[in-house]
């Protein structure tokens, strides 16, 4: 079991970087941003998808409020043809939903530095870099039924948070990824509801993360602040499908059809 004594120091490392992962995800596109001017913006019931002009799209999950309906914004604006910059900022705005546009933004910026990522379609080299193995101990914040599947199918123990599916006991949880877990399996989703720092301030000095998921930044630069080992998120392979389904109200199974499982390298 854990101590405690590390807890000053993330504490005060979580006071400094909370939030910080909005400001330097717009700090490392910002430039890429400038350059490119958006074509079309997307917001399924499931996931969210953005065009721009270098021929980048991107997508990332869809974010509304817990309990509330999928409404859009107050007033209407209409950002296809301005510079993808305008968009950018949102990604430190309040609105879950401008969250999720601004993060689809940026993984359409991103699209060409990913299309050489390495694959892992069955996430061996997640395991593998986290340590999960028989008996070793993994929390999943947001819950993947295929991947919990196979995580169980290796002997691994798994323990669970996902409000929004409510599964799992967050007071109870928070306590596990201190002084239980060897590894955490963190959904990017939580870059949309502001919680990604929160969680990983709270994980034990020897737990490995990754953050996984279609809407996953993949640029380790923006993650340098935080103990972060992996990446895991997707390219897309045919925009059109993707787009297209995405409008269609399709969820991650039907998306993953038209895009790769890729992975990256923080530290």
């Amino acid at each position: 079991m854990g101590t405690r004594n590390h807890g000053a120091k993330r504490a005060a490392n979580g006071i400094h970087g909370r939030m910080k992962l909005n400001q330097r995800l717009y700090e490392v596109f910002r430039e890429r941003a400038e350059q490119n001017t958006i074509e079309q913006v997307c917001i399924g019931l499931a996931y969210t998808a953005v065009a721009v002009s270098g021929g980048g799209g991107g997508i990332a999950y869809t974010w509304t409020e817990s309990g509330q309906s999928f409404v859009g914004p107050d007033t209407y604006r209409n950002v296809e043809g301005e510079s993808a910059r305008s968009l950018l900022g949102d990604i430190r705005s309040e609105s879950p939903l401008k969250r999720s546009m601004a993060l689809a933004l940026i993984n359409a910026l991103n699209a060409d530095s990913v299309q050489d990522m390495s694959i892992d379609p069955d996430n061996t080299v997640m395991f593998r870099k986290l340590g999960i193995r028989k008996g070793a101990r993994v929390a999943m914040v947001g819950y993947f039924p295929p991947l919990a599947k196979r995580i169980e199918s290796v002997g691994a123990e798994l323990e669970i948070l996902d409000q929004g599916k409510k599964i799992g006991d967050k007071h109870r949880f928070y306590q596990k990824i201190d002084d239980w877990a060897e590894a955490l399996i963190l959904t990017a989703s939580s870059i949309l509801n502001n919680t990604t720092e929160s969680v990983i301030k709270a994980i034990g000095p020897s737990v490995k993360t990754a953050i996984v998921g279609p809407s996953t930044p993949m640029a380790p630069e923006a993650f340098h602040h935080l103990p972060v080992q992996l990446l895991a998120g997707s390219v897309i392979e045919d925009r059109e499908a993707v787009f297209r389904a995405i409008r269609h109200g399709a969820g991650t199974p039907v998306i993953g059809r038209f895009c790769r499982k890729i992975y990256t390298h923080v530290q």
